[in-house]
């Protein structure tokens, strides 16, 4: 862990210049294709229960490698980052406040923390959970009453790439959601806008290039290891279909997803300071995700050995620069801030952006 002094963001005017070249052209999208989107996303999303599930080869993974790194953060998980986030601004301010989260989905997350919250006595908020999806903030509703946080845990049908808050927020959480915001310039104006000068914005969510692909010399690495994998393990489960070597595919041709993950570090620079930042994992992706991650056995010494040997080679390559992080977990403030800023040693938000018209470098 290291703490840095306060300092400004290093300048990106390549990136801002290209970025605002995009929004030019994405904004507003087609109305009959962002609406074609927008339903492809709610049909995808409408019989999912569990949202965030993985296989248990993740979870061995998670454990073993991840787990420790941010335990040395002072939380073990997503779940336990936003909750010490939440609970920090309720002490500061016990007389009340109020948080949204944006994209919440089934609201199982915001649940979890409200729960987790009320247990320890601090139930003095409200925790606006805003989604596009009515079939899943119904699901939300109904979790909320069966866990006795009906007052604290609020669904509101909202689409966050046109979110215009009419009040003020003591913390707004996006926890996996930023990589479905198609006009992240306007969402990311509108949380400066809400936050509370005491405000922050808390962010877990993926970061790497568009559509969840990799960048090339990301897959070069990832085709290094593919070779060793049995013939089984390279069925596609979620594709259905045998990848020989892993092949690029672009998740954001079908609704939102991934649509302008490569955008969102630099524009969250642009924007905000940070006050916790942790980016993570690239090359482990593919190895433990939904696509190709169950065919692995988290209790067999050989497949634990290889995921134990790509985990290694992917901090290896980030910390080298050769690589970007694909993975962020940060707390950020409205500007100008001056406390602490904490971050592992090296991989600051400037360091894990990756320019988008060359190879990654240190």
């Amino acid at each position: 862990m290291h703490t840095s002094p306060p300092r400004r963001p290093l300048a990106l005017r390549h990136w801002a210049n290209r970025l605002r070249s995009l929004a030019r052209r994405l904004l507003p999208a087609r109305a009959l294709d962002y609406a074609q989107r927008v339903a492809q996303e709610q049909a995808i999303f409408e019989g999912q229960e569990q949202v965030h599930d993985l296989p248990p080869i993740f979870h061995y993974w998670s454990n073993t490698w991840l787990r420790p790194q941010l335990e040395a953060l002072g939380f073990s998980d997503p779940d336990a980052f936003f909750f010490e986030q939440l609970k920090k601004a309720l002490q500061e301010h016990p007389d009340g406040v109020r948080f949204a989260s944006l994209g919440a989905g089934n609201c199982d997350t915001e649940v979890r923390i409200a729960r987790r919250l009320v247990d320890q006595g601090l139930d003095r908020f409200t925790l606006e959970c805003v989604d596009i999806n009515p079939t899943m903030l119904e699901r939300g509703r109904a979790l909320a009453r069966e866990s006795g946080v009906e007052a604290q845990v609020l669904p509101v049908q909202g689409d966050f790439n046109a979110w215009r808050p009419d009040r003020r927020y003591d913390a707004i959480m996006a926890n996996q959601s930023l990589h479905h915001v198609l006009a992240l310039e306007n969402l990311f104006t509108a949380v400066d806008t809400a936050l509370a000068p005491h405000g922050r914005f808390i962010v877990s969510d993926m970061i790497g290039r568009n559509g969840h692909m990799r960048w090339p010399e990301a897959m070069d690495i990832i085709h290094e290891y593919w070779r060793e994998l049995p013939p089984g393990y390279r069925w596609n489960v979620q594709l259905r279909r045998h990848e020989e070597l892993l092949d690029y595919w672009d998740c954001s041709k079908e609704g939102f997803e991934g649509i302008r993950a490569q955008d969102i570090l630099p524009l969250l620079i642009a924007r905000f300071d940070f006050e916790l930042f942790f980016a993570y994992g690239n090359l482990i992706d593919p190895f433990i995700d939904r696509s190709f991650g169950p065919h692995f056995d988290a209790d067999s010494a050989t497949d634990r050995a290889l995921i134990d040997r790509i985990h290694r080679r992917d901090v290896e390559e980030i910390a080298a620069g050769r690589i970007k992080p694909t993975h962020l977990i940060a707390s950020m403030r409205k500007r100008p801030y001056t406390g602490e800023r904490v971050h592992l040693p090296g991989i600051t938000p400037e360091t894990s952006v990756r320019p988008v018209d060359g190879r990654a470098h240190a």
